[in-house]
């Protein structure tokens, strides 16, 4: 198939703080979107751009030939996909659905396999690069799927991403997106914990990010969070909550394979504490909040 701006008709699903984006950026390139979401109101800034509204998943495949999703949790993507109402049902031979949901890896051979019976084509494609990354088409895209359709799919892999790379067959971009939340996971604990300790210090933490986020100690963290923990932003660029889900798969998929990933372990029991004190609709820096309380530090009003 040959996927163009003005020929391709694409689908979205899921207009959260990534999805609005990422859809926005194909609507920029010039293909027409078909969009729904479950509250209407969160397509507003889409549908002024100029999609059009269906009032199912299996509506918006039935007017597209491309389906992109980008849900919750993988309950929901079950739902959007193969539900009743999902998208499979919808889709017609030769098409393709997208899940760009971090979820299972098994989910993912699941509706791959239940797409190919129906002469549907199907790739996960999780990203990473948070709200800044999804408004900037700066993400990076972990995909896995055939090649052929992996490779027509170019020019929606470049209206949003900085690297969109194929890892495999089916699941293998969900089985990267764990890599790298098992990367993110360990790293913001690091960088709660250093700019804890140069609060308790007496250090003025804005001079101290000019020395160590440009550093051997840099990462995209620190430089991207660590001003809004200063800050006191804890809007979320990506929830708590579905930052504990995707650490849970991936513990779950460890114990499969039999691996310790003891500091993951450690994050997740963290972000779970963070969850459990209200925060699981912050953003996944407000992780500061949760280890300053182990120590007594009201970080909010230092």
């Amino acid at each position: 198939m040959n996927v163009e701006p003005g020929t391709t008709r694409i689908g979205w699903i899921g207009l959260g703080v990534m999805g609005r984006s990422m859809c926005g950026h194909l609507i920029d390139r010039g293909f027409s979107v078909t969009v729904f979401t479950r509250t209407r109101s969160t397509a507003n800034a889409v549908l002024e751009k100029g999609a059009s509204w269906a009032d199912s998943p299996k509506a918006v495949a039935a007017a597209s030939d491309v389906v992109f999703s980008i849900v919750g949790f993988p309950d929901d993507v079950r739902e959007v996909l193969l539900g009743d109402q999902g998208a499979l049902a919808g889709c017609a031979p030769g098409s393709v659905l997208v899940d760009m949901t971090t979820s299972e890896p098994s989910l993912a051979v699941e509706i791959y396999e239940a797409a190919k019976a129906k002469g549907v084509a199907s790739v996960d494609a999780p990203v990473s690069g948070g709200d800044v990354g999804a408004q900037e088409a700066r993400l990076s895209i972990m995909i896995g799927g055939d090649e052929d359709v992996v490779e027509a799919l170019r020019p929606c892999w470049e209206a949003m991403g900085k690297a969109a790379v194929r890892q495999g067959g089916a699941g293998a971009g969900q089985h990267t997106k764990m890599v790298n939340q098992t990367l993110i996971a360990t790293n913001m604990v690091g960088v709660c914990e250093g700019l804890l300790y140069a609060y308790k210090a007496g250090l003025d933490l804005e001079t101290v990010m000019e020395s160590v986020a440009s550093g051997a100690a840099g990462s995209w963290s620190l430089a991207n969070y660590g001003p809004r923990m200063i800050g006191n932003n804890f809007d979320p660029g990506f929830f708590v909550e579905h930052f504990i889900k995707d650490m849970g798969i991936a513990l779950d998929e460890a114990k499969r394979m039999q691996l310790s990933l003891p500091g993951l372990a450690l994050a997740h029991q963290l972000y779970v504490s963070l969850q459990a004190q209200g925060g699981g609709r912050k953003g996944t820096h407000a992780l500061q909040l949760a280890m300053a309380r182990l120590s007594d530090v009201d970080w909010e009003a230092r």
